[in-house]
């Protein structure tokens, strides 16, 4: 038990990554609100902790918009008197340079990736400081720090992700809040799968990671659950690579 007593709240929680989170905090005893747009999504994984004999609840949220956000926040609180951790997951992804992605494309991809993590720091800062301090990870990406050529907005937020965490973990550190970043590679999610369908290309993919394979969600699960805990006491303010060996190239 890694995170006994300690209530947290996972953004995209229903599938990949957020999903992952969610059930390994569950499993490490924390009070788990599975956070997703899509709700029947949300409360399958709170239904998986809870027969797994952890302790969750469901909150429909669109991270893009405040008062969802505000209102699952609200909902953590008042159904388990505290916020300790929030994992600011829940994102998108479209493919397209300069030149071709259109403006909506932009916006939605722009909202979803960084403004939700704004919206989720906002409201949940002051939650962390009632309780006397917390943890907040961000998922940001490799693309954060390498180039990609198949999208330019993606890298976009997330290398705003990574900047507005550092950011955020100075300004209320004296809070006794942590603020970090996980930037994984390419991760066997829906998201991805999307994107690869072609066998061809994913076993292009592959040629680029050293360990030969891509991650797995729980991988980048059990980085978010080092962040989260107070193993990472002492650790504000910085990115953890779960790449595969993709960015020491």
């Amino acid at each position: 038990m890694r995170l006994p007593g300690k209530v947290a709240i996972v953004t995209g929680g229903g599938s990949g990554i957020g999903e992952a989170t969610a059930m390994l905090f569950g499993r490490e005893g924390a009070r788990v609100v599975v956070a997703d747009i899509r709700g029947e999504a949300a409360e399958r994984t709170a239904r998986l902790i809870q027969n797994a004999g952890g302790a969750a609840c469901a909150i429909p949220a669109d991270v893009t918009k405040a008062h969802d956000v505000e209102r699952m926040v609200q909902g953590a609180v008042q159904g388990y008197g505290r916020l300790d951790i929030l994992v600011n997951n829940a994102g998108t992804g479209i493919r397209g340079d300069v030149l071709d992605l259109s403006e909506d494309d932009w916006d939605r991809v722009m909202d979803a990736n960084l403004k939700g993590v704004f919206f989720g720091c906002k409201y949940a800062i002051p939650a962390m400081i009632k309780s006397g301090g917390g943890a907040i990870v961000n998922t940001a990406s490799i693309y954060a720090v390498v180039g990609g050529s198949l999208s330019c907005v993606y890298p976009a937020t997330k290398a705003g992700v990574v900047a507005f965490s550092k950011h955020t973990a100075l300004r209320y550190a004296r809070h006794n809040i942590r603020v970090n970043c996980v930037c994984p590679g390419h991760t066997d999610t829906p998201l991805i799968q999307g994107l690869l369908g072609d066998p061809e290309a994913r076993k292009e993919l592959l040629k680029s990671y050293p360990l030969g394979r891509l991650g797995r969600p729980m991988d980048v699960a059990y980085a978010m659950l080092f962040l989260a805990s107070d193993e990472a006491a002492f650790i504000t303010g910085t990115e953890l690579l779960v790449d595969g060996g993709y960015t020491a190239q």
